[in-house]
């Protein structure tokens, strides 16, 4: 069936086919009929751009495979098919005393994506990406064969799947490590910056106490409070130590989305003066309190209470840009970035500081030492692209990249020469996929496979 899909910023829109096999066998068989040019696995749709769209061929929606398959309480390793979701893993396994070992900014995303991402949280200067906690995976391949990977064990495609944007294969099921709690909530302190050095100063002074900690900031403030900020930095909090009214359930889990955007905004609605008001309201009302006991669902997952919050952008959606720079060009890349991002008027409602550990093996992941920024940009013209290809073009001569689950707009060459270890993959992908069976609107548009547009 041919349907227009979208990522979740809503653009581009494309027409592709879309799969929905209940079995394995139904599975191999849109893999290697040759009935379509190529093939991507899909799991909830929450990558940003076309990372998630193939446009003219074929898209395998992952979501109806989705059971849990084995749970080893000792060692805390839940074995599960990859259409499972991080929501359905909270539901069912905090109550048990089990946490997520890593999770990005929504729960709505499948396992395999989480893996095809190698997604990181707000834990990454302590616990790195989720492949850290990735044991195993079976991957389907072009030509209809079931490989085990592990980092041991065919690394090589291991470390080419992970963070591989779905280009290696589709991933069945996975072995994930996950981290005991005793309690669902978090003791957060939160902090007021006043512009973005001293955000750096107080990242730099404090983060080894934090188990997790990001900031969000006021990317339109300028002069003496350009980049001022809200950080918040928690830890998990042990059930004996929580508040008296919260002990009787001390592993509640997350509640449902209640509020829900029904309708596309006008695009007008979030515009350079209303998110600057907002933004200076925000950051005013703000405390810099310390201590303060979070359930983990606001604290992680704050946009998740609001159904369908992406139709605030209106009908022609927005572009989310994220970036990371290096520790040692990180003050002058984010200033430089956002300056030009407020001369240009170019706002964000949503601008989030994240502090990055060591690089991981991922030939294609994202995170590196260093600060990353993620903006969420309305596409109100066509001018974004050609801000944002300066972007790009000063991001890589600070030495940083932009992430893929996120782009909508790199060009080729820069990507080339964000991901050095781009060749490596290619050699894999090419060893085990000759033919580009599978592949992706962003794959194309990069040219991850060399030769093919």
């Amino acid at each position: 069936m041919e349907v227009s899909l979208s990522g979740w910023g809503r653009y581009p829109v494309q027409r592709c086919r879309v799969y929905r096999p209940e079995s394995l066998r139904a599975l191999k068989e849109v893999v290697v009929s040759g009935e379509e040019r190529s093939v991507l696995a899909r799991g909830l749709g929450r990558a940003y751009g076309d990372a998630a769209l193939n446009e003219g061929a074929g898209v395998i929606l992952q979501t109806r495979r989705n059971r849990f398959l084995n749970f080893d309480e000792a060692a805390g390793v839940l074995r599960c098919e990859a259409g499972v979701s991080l929501a359905e893993i909270l539901d069912v396994f905090v109550p048990r005393g089990y946490f997520l070992p890593v999770t990005p900014g929504t729960k709505f995303v499948t396992l395999g994506g989480a893996i095809a991402s190698d997604v990181h949280g707000k834990n990454h200067h302590k616990d790195g990406s989720i492949s850290n906690f990735i044991l195993d995976f079976d991957l389907l391949t072009a030509d209809g064969e079931i490989v085990r990977c592990t980092p041991r064990e065919n690394a090589d495609l291991f470390w080419a799947t992970v963070g591989g944007m779905g280009l290696t294969g589709v991933i069945l099921r996975a072995s994930l490590r996950l981290v005991p709690i005793s309690s669902s909530y978090l003791r957060v302190d939160y902090f007021k910056a006043r512009n973005i050095d001293e955000a750096f100063e107080v990242f730099e002074a404090t983060d080894e106490q934090y188990q997790y900690s990001v900031a969000w900031i006021d990317c339109l403030a300028g002069g003496r409070s350009l980049g001022r900020s809200v950080l918040m930095r928690g830890n998990h909090v042990p059930a004996e130590a929580l508040p008296e009214k919260l002990r009787g359930e001390p592993l509640a889990t997350g509640k449902k989305g209640k509020l829900v955007v029904p309708f596309d905004f006008p695009s007008v609605t979030l515009n350079y003066a209303s998110i600057r008001a907002f933004n200076a309201l925000y950051y005013r009302v703000s405390k810099g309190t310390p201590g303060v006991v979070v359930h983990y669902d606001p604290f992680f997952y704050p946009l998740d209470s609001v159904l369908h919050w992406n139709r605030l952008y209106g009908r022609r959606g927005f572009l989310q840009y994220q970036v990371v720079f290096p520790f040692e060009t990180s003050r002058e890349g984010l200033i430089a970035l956002l300056e030009r991002l407020a001369k240009d008027r170019r706002s964000s409602f949503l601008a989030v500081l994240k502090r990055f550990g060591a690089e991981g093996p991922g030939l294609l992941s994202f995170p590196r030492p260093g600060y990353t920024l993620a903006l969420d940009i309305p596409f109100r013209d066509a001018g974004l692209f050609g801000f944002l290809r300066e972007m790009d073009e000063w991001v890589l001569r600070m030495g940083g990249r932009v992430y893929l689950t996120k782009d909508a707009e790199l060009a080729p060459e820069i990507f080339e020469a964000m991901y050095p270890r781009l060749g490596q993959f290619r050699e894999i992908k090419g060893r085990i996929d000759p033919e580009n069976r599978f592949s992706s609107s962003l794959a194309r548009r990069l040219r991850v496979v060399e030769g093919v547009q």
